[in-house]
């Protein structure tokens, strides 16, 4: 039975000890190299070490126009082939070796790396419990002397030969702080590099080969396409290698980014931070809307109301027999298929709408199956979407309306999800449900809290879209403000000026109040000195006696 991986937590699975079980799985190396015959030798000599069974190992060599042509060397695994790509790029070399390719394991390895004899049956013993993961080594970017082919073969520990080495920085620091990628089931498929990684062959095939449109940050894309198809990844400490000379990031990362960067974001939507326009499109969508084609006032208020919404980055499958439509011109009003026939011309020239006769196999994370005459508010789709990234959820199913004859519901889906589902449960469609909470989770609401309504009770979208008039609206509260603000600085211009007068009339008070004291003080001064000298005029001297004034009383003699 195979196993039901939860989200990226692959520690459910118990591996064997290295040596300590018995392989059945036949694996394919692809090398794309471009010259470097030295550096291959070493890649080569490293491969015919291996504790694989070499029964099992098969080592295909993508010449990509080397000059001169490149060239096996003695010292290989005997299961070695040579092939020639002509056209230039790392992708292209890739998926030449890819379809020669005969094993139920694919593992890509850069001709500039040597891996530990121990490297392949690391990633082998994860791809025997479970076809769908995609195991990933751990690099070390070494700059010493390069040995002699037979040197590498016959050496037990490699870290002998190729020290001083830096780890790969950046993926020990992911797997860090994430607790080995379990913790991100929507963001492990950056895992993926091309120079350490293993995929199963039938993982391969659903995710597609590699794109040979982009210039850099092939391994991302295809690692997205991966997690699409319903991979696990697994980050495998045991399964080391050397690579010679400093990585291509580490040569220099800025410019590396600028290219990526500009041509990643119209193809993997998980990386939102690339995706900052606010209105327009990309070649993968991040949500994709189906709606089966049925009355043209119900679809197209279905249709309508969800290009109007607050998420930009989506599209819309209109499903229906659109193969099947024949003018009718002698008596349009009357022919049956006139319904279809007003979708498919009201909708044929919107870019964002796919008419279809089948739901297509499509790559955008999320899909939103949504009957017609079901109105989405234009935050409704936003609601939904942060619903079941934040909740990591495999579906949320919305509860539109309940009947005797029934129920209507929306069902916003994980694609990577349901791909892991179909691996599980196999073709009966059923069940996927059933393994999609097992490796997900789903989750039931109502319809009426994200936002939607029946057509015959919605209003018609008209005029602009709501970020639009939101930002009419912040503009009229900002020129609202900014009169307020205004007032308050009038207000404040006459309280300061007030509070100038205050303070000159306070420092005219205190002048005053100064002078007042300083006269009170003369005048109290003067009239103590003109009491104190009559006071001293009036005071008898030897033999003379004195009447105090008023007294009454008669005079005495001094000495009485």
């Amino acid at each position: 039975m195979t196993p039901r991986i939860r989200g990226n937590d692959y520690t459910l699975l118990d591996p064997p000890a290295l040596g300590a079980w018995t392989p059945r799985l036949r694996v394919s190396v692809v090398i794309p190299a471009y010259d470097g015959q030295d550096k291959l030798d070493l890649a080569l000599a490293g491969l015919a070490a291996q504790t694989y069974p070499e029964e099992l190992l098969e080592v295909i060599v993508v010449d990509n126009g080397s000059t001169p042509p490149l060239r096996l060397p003695p010292v290989r695994p005997t299961g070695t082939r040579l092939i020639s790509c002509t056209e230039p790029g790392r992708a292209n070399a890739r998926n030449a070796g890819l379809a020669a390719a005969t094993g139920e394991v694919i593992h890509w390895l850069d001709s500039d790396v040597v891996a530990d004899r121990r490297e392949v049956e690391a990633h082998m013993r994860w791809h025997h419990l479970a076809p769908y993961l995609v195991v990933t080594g751990y690099l070390r970017f070494t700059t010493a002397e390069l040995p002699a082919p037979e040197v590498v073969a016959a050496a037990d520990d490699l870290a002998k030969l190729f020290e001083p080495a830096e780890p790969h920085e950046w993926l020990v620091d992911l797997v860090g702080r994430t607790k080995g990628l379990t913790q991100t089931p929507s963001r492990a498929f950056s895992l993926h590099i091309g120079g350490a990684t293993s995929v199963g062959r039938r993982l391969m095939e659903a995710a597609g080969p590699m794109d040979e449109e982009l210039i850099l940050g092939q391994d991302t894309e295809m690692g997205y396409r991966l997690a699409q198809a319903g991979a696990v990844f697994v980050p495998e400490p045991l399964a080391r290698g050397f690579h010679l000379g400093p990585s291509m990031r580490m040569r220099g990362k800025e410019p590396i980014d600028r290219v990526s960067h500009a041509l990643i974001a119209d193809r993997v939507p998980q990386y939102r931070w690339l995706r900052t326009h606010p209105a327009r499109q990309w070649k993968v969508p991040y949500l994709e809307v189906v709606v089966e084609a049925a009355g043209y006032e119900d679809t197209r208020a279905t249709v309508d109301a969800v290009l109007a919404g607050t998420v930009p980055d989506v599209s819309v499958l209109l499903v229906g027999p659109w193969d099947t439509l024949t003018p009718e011109r002698r008596a349009p009003l009357t022919d049956p298929t006139l319904d279809l026939a007003l979708l498919h011309g009201h909708y044929a020239y919107e870019g964002r709408v796919t008419l279809a006769p089948a739901e297509p196999e499509r790559v955008a994370p999320f899909r939103l199956r949504l009957p017609a005459g079901w109105v989405p508010g234009e935050d409704t789709l936003a609601r939904l979407l942060d619903l079941i990234v934040e909740g990591d959820h495999g579906l949320v199913s919305v509860l539109l309306s309940e009947s005797a004859e029934g129920i209507v519901a929306a069902r916003l889906e994980r694609r990577s999800a349901f791909a892991r589902a179909a691996i599980v449960a196999g073709a009966d469609a059923d069940a996927h449900d059933e393994a999609v909470d097992d490796v997900y989770g789903t989750l039931w609401i109502d319809g009426e809290t994200p936002g939607f309504t029946p057509a015959a009770e919605a209003v018609p979208v008209k005029g602009r879209r709501m970020a639009y008039r939101a930002r009419l609206e912040a503009e009229a509260e900002i020129a609202k403000l900014t009169k307020e603000v205004e007032r308050l600085r009038g207000q404040v211009g006459k309280w300061r000026e007030e509070a100038g007068r205050w303070r000159k009339t306070a420092v005219d008070l205190r002048r005053d109040v100064g002078a007042l004291r300083r006269e009170v003080a003369a005048l109290k001064a003067s009239r103590l000195r003109s009491v104190i000298k009559r006071i001293s005029s009036r005071r008898p001297g030897p033999g003379r006696t004195t009447t105090e004034p008023g007294s009454g009383s008669p005079p005495q003699q001094d000495g009485s």
